[in-house]
């Protein structure tokens, strides 16, 4: 190779390798200042994934698993949120010290940005491409107006319902400032309701040795027979690999954590720009590339700042909510619906209404039909704005054509990825029961993981500077990560 040759070599940036622009030195901009309930203003991207999580592993599979086979794998929920609180503050490591989503940092790793693009953007599609929660939200509408669960005969009037569901999701998306803000505003109302509503509900109904149970499923503790037992015998593990992919977040939903972070302006992202709303925003410069700050001592005091911020969202918020949105409906519904039935049907959304209704009166029951429509409504409203938002920035990271393409205003390219997923949707939803679509779904987020947690550990350690990087234990979690999905596959791979 002759020296040229050489002098051009060295002289690419690491992040620069499989083709994207480097980055560009910036200074971090000044974390908020947040005490007391002024946290809450602060907060935004972890009540987002807290409010899919809530809709999906917690209202959905939990209570499937729980009710089939007890509350002792409970200890699924504590390990898998523990997993995936250290890898989202993993992911927005990345946000805060480039401005850009993890998605483009995972495009800065060879072999190649369009590989890398390729891979995630298929993945995304087979774990989130099925409209499973506007489906199951379909059973609990159905409920409200009939008082019964619907069977074989009503498939085509809950596919109806569900399509309906599915399209006012879209139209929630159209308008406002910016699309982040309006997710962050839609799911604190939903945490508020929902958390609250089922705790008050807990603490009416369920019976002390319940809540025993339950704390010391979280370890893996069997009061009953006063012994571990952490996996029953006769277990479904299609489904149970389901529920440990969905307890807390799920797959490629954590990782578009960081492109909330991007459009909440967190760290870097506040140069970034953001996704505006097609109805009340305007056009706005979203950049392609991020930027990289140096290691004097004022960009670390604002860096540790922002760290601060980070673990009130993902531990203070995701971590506390994913837990206790996990509990709180398995008590409710081991107390009322018999042990050992198999509630995976097209009326699973309106199992623990049913229940409650004949158990404490029609208009109880009617209220937690309701809880449950709205769950799996705002889920899948927060699903599909995730897949399209994570698809643009990836086009236009990716592509210099699409960001030029209509005078370079992201909402075009955004919009039109928006309708794409919802025509997919609209045929994807007769293909077989939501619930069923679910678990598909969920058990591609385990492989999502699996792949996801050692790429973002690459990430850190290899294209971070030093000065931003993970300290050795969280390295550790992120292979423990890997290796324990990895074990829940495998399972869910042998029952087929």
């Amino acid at each position: 190779m002759s020296g040229a040759s050489i002098s051009q070599t060295t002289a690419v940036a690491p992040e620069a390798r499989s083709g994207l622009d480097p980055w560009v030195r910036e200074d971090l901009p000044a974390p908020p200042a947040a005490s007391g309930l002024g946290w809450v203003r602060v907060v935004g991207p972890g009540v987002i994934v807290l409010g899919v999580s809530i809709g999906s592993g917690e209202f959905l599979l939990g209570p499937a698993v729980f009710v089939r086979h007890g509350l002792t794998l409970l200890w699924v929920t504590t390990v898998a949120v523990f997993l995936q609180t250290v890898f989202n503050t993993e992911l927005m490591r990345y946000t805060l010290a480039t401005g850009e989503p993890v998605f483009t940092g995972f495009m800065r790793t060879r072999p190649s940005a369009t590989a890398w693009a390729w891979l995630y953007a298929t993945l995304y599609f087979v774990q989130s491409g099925w409209p499973a929660w506007a489906g199951t939200a379909a059973g609990a509408i159905f409920f409200l107006f009939t008082w019964r669960l619907p069977g074989p005969p009503d498939v085509a009037a809950v596919y109806y319902i569900g399509v309906g569901s599915f399209l006012a999701c879209v139209a929630a998306l159209l308008v406002g400032r910016r699309i982040e803000r309006t997710l962050e505003l839609l799911n604190w109302v939903l945490i508020v309701c929902i958390l609250g509503g089922f705790l008050v509900l807990a603490a009416l109904f369920v019976p002390a040795g319940t809540w025993l149970a339950a704390a010391a499923g979280l370890v893996g503790f069997d009061v009953v027979h006063s012994s571990f037992s952490f996996l029953p015998t006769g277990a479904d593990f299609f489904l149970l690999g389901a529920l440990v992919a969905y307890s807390g977040s799920g797959g490629v939903t954590n990782i578009t954590l960081s492109n909330w972070a991007r459009d909440r302006g967190y760290g870097m992202g506040e140069r970034a720009g953001h996704i505006p709303a097609a109805v009340g925003g305007h056009k706005v410069n979203l950049a392609h590339s991020g930027f990289i700050f140096a290691a004097d001592a004022k960009a670390m005091c604002r860096w540790r700042g922002w760290w601060r911020v980070v673990l009130a969202d993902q531990w203070g918020v995701f971590f506390t909510g994913a837990v206790l949105g996990m509990v709180l409906p398995a008590l409710l519904y081991v107390t009322f619906v018999p042990r050992g039935r198999d509630i995976q049907g097209l009326g699973i959304s309106a199992e623990l209404a049913l229940n409650v209704g004949a158990s404490e009166g029609a208009l109880l029951g009617g209220i937690i039909a309701f809880l449950g429509a709205w769950i799996l409504f705002k889920t899948q409203l927060d699903i599909i704005e995730g897949m399209a938002r994570a698809i643009t920035d990836i086009l236009w990271t990716g592509s210099r054509r699409v960001r030029t393409w209509h005078g370079g205003d992201v909402r075009a390219v955004y919009y039109s990825v928006l309708t794409a997923v919802v025509l997919w949707g609209i045929v994807t939803l007769r293909l077989a029961q939501p619930i069923f679509l679910l678990k598909l779904g969920a058990n591609v987020a385990a492989v999502v993981f699996i792949v996801a947690s050692l790429h973002v550990l690459y990430l850190n350690t290899r294209l971070l500077p030093p000065h931003v990087r993970p300290p050795m234990w969280r390295r550790v979690v992120l292979v423990a990560m890997a290796l324990f999905y990895g074990f829940f596959v495998t399972l869910s791979l042998r029952s087929l």
